[in-house]
Formats: C-alpha cells, sequence, structure tokens
C-alpha cells in the first residue's frame, strides 16, 4: 500500500474553514494550514480516499504536486512540462485545466491555461508518443494551477465532480444551498445527530437531508464516483477497504426525530423526491405548513432553516410582513430550542425581534449571508453586552 503522506488542499464556502478543518482532523489527516476559502492538509492515500468519500463540508479534495517560483508564462510552462504526468494517468485520459490567481502579474489567465495545457500533451507526446484529449465539459483529469505574486502550484483534483454534488439531486428550485454549506451548518449549530432536528423552511430539503445523512452515519460520496478511480496508482483493494469500513459504521435509521416542512406545495414535492433519491426518506417526517402551524417537538432540540430572503422570488413587502410572524413562531413555540437562520438579509434579527448571540459570515455560492443564533428560553428580554458562546442559551421569550 502506498504510505506516501501528500498534501492537498480542500477548498470550502468562505465562512465554514474553521469546522472543515475539525472535520479533517477527525477523518485522519493532518492539518498544515487554514486559508481564507480552504484548509492545507498531509494525508496517506487512505486518508485522501477517505476524506473524499466522507467530508460533507469540503468542496473539492486537490493533490498538490509542485510548486515553483515563475515570472513569465514560459516559467509556468517549463514547470508544467517538468511534471511527471504519465506517472498520474493514462494518454486516453481526457483532461481539463483550469487557472485561479491573487495578485498575479502576468496578463491574461486565459493564455496560461492554454500554456499549461500545451506543456501537458507536449509531455505525454515525447513520453508516450500519445497526448491527451481536452474536455472542458466532462473531463476524466482535472489539473488545477494557482498563482500568486510569485509562485505557482499545480494540482491533480482527486473528486472530479465536485464534493457537494452528492448524485441524488434531481430536480431544481430557486436559490437551493449547496450541500457542503447545509452541513457546515449543522456542524456550526453543533448538531451531531442526538438531538431533534426541525427545518420549518426546507425548500428542496437539503438541510434535513444532510441531517439525514449525519444522524445514520452515512458517506455522502457513497452513492458517486471520483476522480482518483483514474489515476494509474488507483489502489482499487484499499478504496474497497475504507468503502467497507465506512459502510459498516452507518445506521439503519436515524436515532433521532428529523422534521422538515414547507408553505410551497413545489418544493415539498422536490424535497420529497431528493430524500428518495437520498435513501432517506423514512428518516425524515416532511409536510407541507404555513410556519405558523409548525409545532415541534416537545423534547428540545435543534432548528436550522434558511428563511426566504429575496432570491426565492418573495418581494421586499412580503418578506416585511413574514420576518415577524416568524419570530412570533420561535418565540411561542421553539421555546427550550436552539434555533439557526441562514439569511442574506441583514434586516432579519431587527424584523423577527429577537437579538442573536452569534452573528457568523458565510457565503451562499456569490450571497453574502450571516447565520444567526439564538437559543430560546423564557424571561424578560435583556441586551447583550457581547456575543457570548451558545451553551449560555440566552435569549429570552417574552
Amino acid at each position: 500500500m502506498d504510505s506516501t503522506n501528500y498534501r492537498c488542499f480542500a477548498p470550502c464556502p468562505r465562512g465554514l474553514e474553521s469546522v472543515l478543518r475539525q472535520e479533517l482532523h477527525d477523518l485522519g489527516s493532518t492539518v498544515v494550514d487554514e486559508t481564507e476559502g480552504g484548509v492545507s492538509f498531509l494525508g496517506c492515500l487512505e486518508v485522501v480516499y477517505r476524506v473524499n468519500l466522507e467530508s460533507r463540508i469540503a468542496s473539492r479534495i486537490l493533490l498538490e504536486l509542485k510548486q515553483v517560483a515563475y515570472r513569465s508564462e514560459q516559467d509556468v510552462y517549463a514547470a508544467a512540462f517538468a511534471l511527471p504526468w504519465t506517472e498520474w494517468f493514462v494518454p486516453s485520459r481526457s483532461i481539463k485545466v483550469k487557472v485561479s490567481a491573487r495578485r498575479c502579474p502576468l496578463p491574461s489567465l486565459d493564455f496560461l491555461t492554454l500554456r499549461i495545457k500545451d506543456a501537458v500533451c507536449d509531455k505525454f507526446l515525447r513520453i508516450a508518443k500519445s497526448r491527451p484529449s481536452v474536455d472542458t465539459r466532462c473531463p476524466d483529469i482535472r489539473i488545477d494551477a494557482f498563482l500568486d505574486p510569485a509562485q505557482v502550484t499545480f494540482y491533480l483534483d482527486t473528486s472530479g465532480e465536485p464534493l457537494f454534488k452528492r448524485g441524488f439531486r434531481r430536480a431544481h428550485v430557486e436559490a437551493p444551498l449547496r450541500e457542503n454549506l447545509a452541513a457546515g451548518l449543522l456542524r456550526l449549530a453543533g448538531w451531531n445527530g442526538t438531538q431533534p432536528f426541525l427545518d420549518p423552511l426546507c425548500g428542496s430539503g437539503t438541510i434535513a437531508i444532510e441531517a439525514a445523512l449525519l444522524a445514520r452515519r452515512m458517506a455522502p460520496g457513497w452513492g458517486r464516483s471520483f476522480a482518483f478511480e483514474k489515476f494509474v496508482s488507483f489502489d482499487a483493494h484499499l478504496w474497497q477497504t475504507v468503502r467497507a469500513e465506512s459502510h459498516a459504521r452507518q445506521l439503519s435509521y436515524s436515532p433521532v426525530s428529523i422534521v422538515a416542512s414547507d408553505y410551497d406545495s413545489r418544493s415539498v414535492q422536490i424535497a420529497g423526491d431528493h430524500m428518495r433519491e437520498a435513501g432517506v426518506a423514512s428518516d425524515i417526517a416532511l409536510s407541507q405548513q404555513e410556519i405558523a402551524d409548525v409545532i415541534p417537538s416537545s423534547d428540545p432540540g435543534v432548528v436550522v432553516t434558511n428563511p426566504p430572503y429575496g432570491v426565492r422570488l418573495e418581494s421586499q413587502a412580503r418578506l416585511d410582513e413574514f420576518y415577524p410572524r416568524l419570530g412570533q413562531w420561535m418565540k411561542q413555540r421553539c421555546v427550550g430550542w436552539d434555533v439557526y437562520l441562514l439569511t442574506g438579509d441583514l434586516r432579519l434579527p431587527k424584523l423577527i425581534g429577537l437579538a442573536p448571540v452569534r452573528r457568523i459570515p458565510l457565503y451562499n455560492g456569490a450571497i453574502e449571508c450571516r447565520l444567526y443564533a439564538f437559543p430560546i428560553v423564557r424571561g424578560p428580554m435583556r441586551k447583550h453586552p457581547s456575543a457570548p458562546p451558545m451553551a449560555s442559551r440566552d435569549v429570552p421569550v417574552q
């Protein structure tokens, strides 16, 4: 078995770096660095396979090949040409090159993309007398390059399709959450599958599905394939061992109550389809209900939801009317519960009439959002001089 300790980079939605760092540690990697938009880590081949299969928060797992200083496009070409590409994949595989940069002094990323592609193909022609084809839509192998002002770093994408593509989403609704953002919300909320869970504004069901997968310890990548399976170094026996160990940890049903609802009948229908595709429909109590009619269980738990904020076609006037109703529901129905609301509308705390104890900046795609935390308890309203930890449970209900 390959015992090489590979250096990798795991990108993630901005704002989730800290919880991704902990997840990667839990999965057996050695975390090296946390930067905006991702985490660097070290791990053997088994760890690379396991992180792809079981990470709920990473967007991809990029295997670092080389970091080289550059001053010109020719330097980048030469650095790419020097890499032993034939040790990683065969020329019959199709490729795609993606270049990103931060303060790169060179004038054209498109030209750099072309030069790196040329270098890879020229290297194959020299060594194997054959070259890979280019497929920008569905390539077998994805090659990433990142340039800062002085250095270029080359990566092989071990994931293929982004890891947030769990393989079950079949339909589209407006502004769906990506699955890894939904999983990150659960982690930020401290929900680990041991308390009741509720999403009363579930949309296409993404947060509730991630909750069910977590509660049942189901690997999010169980139903999909990965790019590393097309590498020359792919160890099929090791991969089957990793999958078998993951499967042995799965539970046959959720040990806690998971409830989801939405006011929109079409969203509920789509959510049900997604839950069935994900294999967790029997773990989630799904219904069509207005928010005022949703009654949480008597056992306190956690609410994590993504209220409408102008993206799901609601007008400003409708939102101004809806948010106070949401606040009333929280005060009247959610005593004892921890409520987490993800929104792109920064007016939300004022309009619902409750003061959050935490405001966590996050991004839903390009939309800047906040995850607001409201632990709901009975008692007189009082101001908070600072944002205490969630364990204090001190957002009162009047």
